[in-house]
């Protein structure tokens, strides 16, 4: 008869934790919905979600692709110093399917998608995380290409493309998207104007600036140059007061931004700041500026921004300037195209207000609608036959 001994009753011990730690379970419909990260990618329909990580680099990074049913997912890589991974992931869900609607609105073949990197980017960025970045973009295989955003300059992207070629805004091609997309802000910003005060004029109009990194500071250079009266605020010290010096414009407080008596509230950092709180706050007449996802609940605050009167240029069809340089880049098209391209931006936020003014429904919900046909209708173009 076989005994067994101490050794063997321990190796079939570990062989059996071995066995569990890879045994294949059915995932029910509750413990799929119970998951925080694919109840979030459920919530808004996500296609892929990778996530990042290189010890050697330092790298951690979250890549999100929405939607690809009118081409491959374009949108932008931004560092930011996130709390926690959930608000990253948060932010890089909502960014990328932000991409989908602004990318559907500006009539052009690509899908929307968004990576996040976290950390301090004056701290962590080197030539070895971005490159290790780019080892990650190129896994995807096309499915996702990338631009610069907040935390990204022109030189980061060339470490990226050194390690794929799904990657857009370089240097000596559409370079730095930021001056289009604050020529699209600025042009819809007009429009607003236009609808709520009956010229597009901002000579004398109060603007509130929240955010001077890229697009905020050539958006206060065309306010400024108008004859805008502007008030800027920014997380960077050192950024805000060179800014403000170099524009002659106003320095408020990160807090104090909401209650100055404005005109317009643009802003050009991150998204969410249209909310409960700021809402019981903010003196303007318009919202219109650069930054994405605004509106911290669309169905809650968009409805409560019409109520109030405001007029909200919804951010996806404003900002689109920085996409359209992007896929001049892609579909080989000149600089003077992307800029005339993003002067269209004007016509687009008029007739989502015209719209949303004759069916007493916000604009978000308006521009939501025109970026869904679009992507629904060639959706069944491609359908199989």
């Amino acid at each position: 008869m076989f005994h067994k001994n101490s050794d063997s009753t321990a190796i079939e011990n570990r062989l059996s934790n071995i066995y569990r730690m890879f045994e294949i379970k059915n995932i029910s419909e509750v413990d799929l919905t119970e998951n925080p990260v694919i109840a979030q990618m459920s919530q808004y329909n996500h296609e892929e979600l990778l996530f990042c990580n290189d010890n050697e680099t330092g790298l951690k990074a979250i890549i999100a692709v929405h939607n690809t049913v009118l081409g491959p997912a374009l949108g932008g890589t931004r560092v930011w110093n996130y709390n926690n991974e959930m608000e990253a992931l948060n932010d890089v869900l909502r960014l990328s399917r932000g991409m989908t609607y602004k990318n559907s609105l500006a009539g052009l073949n690509l899908g929307g998608g968004k990576a996040v990197i976290i950390g301090d980017s004056r701290k962590i960025k080197s030539e070895a995380l971005m490159r290790r970045f780019g080892k990650f973009v190129n896994s995807l295989g096309g499915n996702y290409i990338t631009a610069e955003d907040v935390g990204i300059n022109p030189q980061d992207m060339v470490y990226v493309n050194y390690e794929t070629q799904h990657v857009v805004g370089l240097p000596g091609k559409s370079g730095d998207p930021s001056p289009v997309t604050a020529r699209g802000v600025y042009m819809g910003m007009k429009a607003a104007a236009k609808a709520q005060f009956g010229t597009d004029s901002l000579a004398g109009r109060k603007i509130a600036v929240q955010g001077v990194g890229h697009v905020g500071e050539y958006l206060v250079q065309s306010l400024v140059k108008e004859g805008a009266d502007v008030y800027v605020t920014d997380i960077y010290e050192p950024t805000l007061q060179r800014v403000a010096k170099e524009y002659g414009v106003k320095v408020v407080g990160l807090d104090e931004i909401y209650d100055v008596d404005m005109d317009i509230y643009a802003p050009c950092a991150l998204g969410a700041t249209v909310n409960d709180e700021t809402l019981s706050r903010l003196k303007c007449s318009i919202i219109s500026g650069a930054a994405n996802n605004q509106l911290k609940n669309e169905a809650v605050h968009g409805k409560m921004v019409m109520d109030k009167g405001i007029i909200y240029a919804p951010d996806f069809a404003l900002n689109a300037g920085g996409v359209i340089n992007c896929y001049s880049e892609v579909a080989g098209l000149s600089a003077e195209w992307a800029l005339a391209k993003a002067d269209d931006i004007y016509g687009t936020i008029s007739e989502i207000i015209k719209r949303s003014q004759s069916e007493q429904v916000p604009t978000y919900q308006i521009a939501n609608r025109m970026a869904e046909e679009r992507i629904e209708q060639v959706g069944k173009v491609k359908l199989p036959r």
